[in-house]
């Protein structure tokens, strides 16, 4: 579901720039608003002046070019000061210091850490949306992927995702305790249902009633339970959380028992509560 573009264009929320142009993010996630920016997905949101001549070339000579154009190159200073904040975050974690270093990296004023409004926030969803961009580079580009049996193929794909988290797991739990925070979870928690989402697509689901829910829950389950007890493994290049991994999927794809059982006791709740459930699932993972 959320694989198709179509959809996902229209899920997320514009980008107002100056000079009317509402343009979406380009990253597919819902990140913060200072993500890369497509031209392909910008549309004029007011008409152009009525006295505009039409053969004047585009190059600068408009007002409506010189009002966006400082606009979308502070964006992108604001992207590549993100970008240079991860370097740091090992070291300072997810926090304002470790933006204010990043800035100083590229050349960029460190006040420009000041138009972030959730600035740990804006550098942890920033990080997460660039783990999905390159699961999904990685998926389009793994040849082998698709030799695998749909487990493994799942498997395989949440290590993959977990591994880019390996550099900075000793900051991690502030990471999720900075997801966690009221203002923060509804952006935390679809990043992680597209995560989810572009898994299951990978291994070639293509369910669209009830056990499209039911599979994204048990999904869920198996990730964030990886991601925790990552969290505590000291073994070597964290072994034992791959075999906790491959346990989980291994238990979670007996679907003749476990979606069955999950799917009838969705029903039951359903039948009980109207179509209350169904709703509120459809707002979360539809919209």
């Amino acid at each position: 579901m959320y694989r198709f573009a179509a959809k996902r264009l229209l899920r997320f929320p514009a980008i107002q720039l100056a000079g009317g142009s509402e343009c979406f993010r380009s990253t597919g996630t819902l990140g913060p608003a200072i993500s890369k920016l497509s031209p392909s997905f910008c549309t004029s949101v007011e008409s152009p002046p009525p006295t505009q001549t039409p053969n004047i070339p585009s190059a600068g000579n408009s007002s409506g070019s010189r009002s966006q154009q400082p606009r979308a190159q502070y964006q992108d200073e604001q992207v590549r000061v993100l970008n240079a904040s991860l370097r740091h975050v090992p070291r300072l974690g997810w926090t304002e210091s470790a933006m204010v270093a990043g800035a100083r990296d590229v050349g960029v004023s460190p006040s420009i850490v000041g138009a972030f409004p959730r600035k740990e926030a804006a550098l942890v969803e920033h990080f997460m949306d660039e783990c999905l961009q390159k699961l999904m580079d990685m998926i389009d580009s793994d040849e082998d992927l698709n030799n695998l049996i749909p487990s493994d193929r799942i498997a395989k794909l949440v290590r993959t995702r977990l591994e880019l988290q390996a550099p900075y797991i000793s900051k991690w739990p502030q990471a999720l305790s900075i997801q966690a925070q009221p203002m923060n979870v509804p952006n935390s928690f679809k990043q992680r249902a597209m995560l989810v989402d572009e898994i299951w697509h990978a291994a070639g689901d293509e369910a669209n009633d009830i056990d499209w829910y039911v599979k994204r829950t048990i999904l869920g389950g198996i990730y964030s339970t990886t991601e925790i007890y990552m969290l505590t493994d000291s073994s070597p290049d964290f072994r034992d959380t791959w075999a906790f991994l491959n346990g989980r999927v291994r238990d979670a794809f007996d679907f003749k028992k476990s979606i069955q059982e999950a799917q009838y006791l969705a029903e039951a709740i359903g039948a009980g509560m109207g179509n209350s459930v169904q709703g509120f699932m459809n707002s979360v993972f539809k919209k």
